[in-house]
């Protein structure tokens, strides 16, 4: 495949890295919104977007316009991605979105979502989130605590939404640290006053990420409307 990397940082570089080992073609990098404005769009195949939240919008329509089929793994434009997803399944484009494409955590969305149903009508123990990441990371929290979050709720009815803080009684706290290099730690704990039950997932590295991402890209190719890893994994 013929593949435009948007968002030229740490990720485009590993998404680059395992792409051409992977026998595709870059045919471009942009990194910032003035290249898509700016420059000739050359032939591709799909777009793969690891952006900001100020500029996935943009690239999102860009793409739309140009019937390019895009992966995006950018975070913190939820309101905007939703409708990019409408405009998608309305007007017949290829968009796949994840809020983490690592394999090893969609195995772990689905345990966070099974031990919730296990716990949810056990009211002695309180749930919370906490999710740490490199310094550079700008939304806060992350779009995998939320997604893990809303995993919860889908599950327990006792709960009615998440917070940014500590937890209150209808509500699931999330914590959100920076420090470092993290490429990305989540923690699920569930605590009542007799012990503590809790799920981990550690990154090691960027690099489960970027295989994610080429996967997607592989596997939307001749598809048309609005995926998420759910999808791929089946």
């Amino acid at each position: 495949m013929n593949i435009i990397i948007a968002g030229y940082g740490q990720m485009g570089h590993e998404i680059e890295t395992i792409a051409l080992k992977r026998g595709h073609n870059i045919v471009a990098t942009f990194d910032n919104e003035d290249d898509w404005l700016l420059n000739p769009i050359p032939d591709c195949d799909v777009a793969i977007n690891f952006s900001t939240p100020e500029t996935a919008t943009t690239i999102v329509n860009r793409c739309f316009d140009l019937n390019i089929p895009i992966v995006s793994g950018t975070t913190g434009w939820n309101e905007k991605m939703l409708e990019a997803k409408k405009r998608a399944s309305t007007e017949g484009k290829t968009f796949f979105y994840a809020s983490n494409f690592s394999l090893g955590m969609n195995i772990f969305f689905e345990i966070n979502r099974k031990l919730a149903s296990f716990l949810c009508t056990l009211n002695e123990y309180s749930v919370s989130i906490e999710e740490i990441h490199h310094i550079r990371k700008k939304d806060s929290p992350s779009g995998t605590a939320i997604t893990l979050a809303e995993g919860i709720l889908q599950e327990c009815d006792r709960f009615d939404s998440w917070v940014l803080g500590e937890d209150g009684d209808s509500k699931i706290g999330i914590t959100s640290v920076r420090t470092g290099e993290v490429p990305g730690t989540h923690k699920i704990k569930w605590e009542s006053e007799v012990d503590t039950i809790q799920i981990e997932h550690a990154a090691h590295s960027r690099k489960g990420f970027a295989l994610g991402a080429v996967l997607a890209a592989e596997w939307i190719n001749g598809r048309k409307g609005v995926f998420g890893m759910s999808d791929l994994l089946r």
